[in-house]
């Protein structure tokens, strides 16, 4: 089969839904497919899904995505998930309890021992990193052994390989993997059993191939490789085409993720920045808890879309909100009791709505001032990605708060990065 007909599979999995995008050997998008997942359980500091509602998701997505092309096409799989999100299954991928997602605040004591075992410059370090979980669970929920730890992507991955104990470099830095050394650290081993870290390959590396009898259930009777993936705000990068240093992506999406690609890493946990490699360089920032998710307990859809066309980006409300749902923020500061700040509220929704994207674009601005005095180039411009990209008056209100142009990324969602990880092979 000549390569131009080849097809290539990329998985977003996020918070709320997962998507899939089929592309071409060009990169041109053959076919898209949403569903929404279950919300995530728990009051206050619990952030809680079950996997196995991923994985029903999952099943789903793929032959549905399949019918839209030949199955023989299908050359490729890469998935992508939330950064920080753990799971602890057995030797055969059975998940042993729900998974602690990348917003579930209960490991604050495990942050505090890890502030004081684990280098600077680990990603590991604040009560959201997979390694804080891990240590929760091993402490509230200890596992029989054999057990591994997982990512959602890794897990997604190995489900359908059949091959468990794989994961990505980047969805191992927040379980202190050592992106430099290319290895788990020996300050490791004081803290978990043996060998429940999984080995670890580089984003784009072939990992595995699609198990036979899902190739059966799903018409393909070609191979299909599986391919390593990475997580949702790398993903949504790589779609973006971002490259050269000084160009930095915010995703505009549940939360709020800033980045900027540098020539070198930098470090810095006390403000809940980190680095992934990149192409060759380095994505230095970080994820702050704002965003959409915000914006939405407030707002519907419909009411967003509504009061967009008559927000007034150059007369600013004046109110310097914090936009919070909850106590606690990972960066640009890292604090895990800082207050939410919205009020006073305005009678008028418009100006209250506004109020809220214009403390969104003040944490953006804070980020990447924070990122420039740690020594990344200032952004010589900014590429919006996510679901809030497409507000031009909120893109406005940014341009005004950061200085530098802002624009919105032709391709944007990690779906469709991730599917350029597949076509990596």
């Amino acid at each position: 089969m000549p390569a131009e007909s080849h097809s290539f599979l990329g998985v977003d999995f996020g918070t709320s839904g997962c998507r899939g995008v089929l592309i071409d050997a060009q990169g041109a998008i053959l076919a898209e497919q949403a569903l929404p997942l279950p919300p995530s359980r728990g009051d206050g500091a619990v952030s809680e899904q079950d996997p196995q509602a991923w994985w029903q998701a999952l099943q789903t997505l793929i032959p549905a995505l399949l019918q839209q092309i030949p199955a023989y096409q299908l050359r490729a799989i890469a998935l992508d998930g939330t950064s920080g999100t753990v799971l602890l299954a057995d030797d055969q991928g059975r998940p042993l309890g729900p998974a602690l997602m990348y917003d579930d605040r209960r490991a604050s004591d495990e942050a505090a021992l890890l502030a004081r075992l684990a280098p600077l410059d680990s990603a590991a370090h604040g009560a959201g990193s997979g390694l804080s979980k891990l240590l929760w669970l091993l402490k509230h929920r200890p596992p029989a052994p054999p057990f591994r730890v997982h990512s959602q992507a890794d897990w997604l991955s190995g489900m359908l390989s059949g091959d468990f104990g794989l994961c990505d470099s980047n969805n191992a830095l927040k379980l202190g993997y050592d992106p430099i050394g290319h290895g788990w650290p020996t300050w490791l081993d004081a803290l978990l059993p043996d060998p429940c870290l999984p080995k670890v390959y580089e984003p784009g590396s072939h990992i595995g191939r699609l198990q036979a009898s899902l190739a059966q259930d799903w018409g393909i009777a070609n191979e299909v490789a599986i391919i390593a993936g990475t997580t949702d705000s790398t993903a949504a990068v790589i779609a973006s085409g971002a490259s050269e240093p000084g160009e930095a992506i915010t995703s505009l999406g549940s939360t709020l993720v800033m980045k900027v690609i540098s020539e070198q890493p930098i470090f810095a946990p006390e403000f809940g920045v980190y680095s992934q490699p990149y192409r060759g360089r380095w994505l230095v920032g970080g994820g702050s808890n704002s965003g959409g998710a915000v914006l939405r307990h407030y707002f519907s859809d419909v009411q967003m879309a509504a009061m967009t066309p008559l927000l007034q980006p150059e007369q600013s409300t004046g109110l310097n909100y914090l936009p919070l749902l909850q106590p606690g923020e990972r960066f640009p500061v890292n604090d895990p009791e800082l207050a939410p700040r919205l009020s006073p509220r305005p009678n008028e929704e418009l100006r209250f709505f506004q109020g809220m994207l214009e403390g969104m674009a003040a944490i953006e601005a804070q980020a990447y001032q924070r990122l420039a005095e740690l020594g990344t180039p200032w952004p010589s411009r900014v590429i919006s990605i996510g679901g809030g990209a497409s507000n031009p008056a909120w893109c406005r209100i940014r341009e005004q708060a950061l200085g530098v142009p802002v624009s919105v990324a032709a391709q944007q969602q990690a779906a469709y990065g991730a599917a350029l990880l597949a076509h990596s092979v």
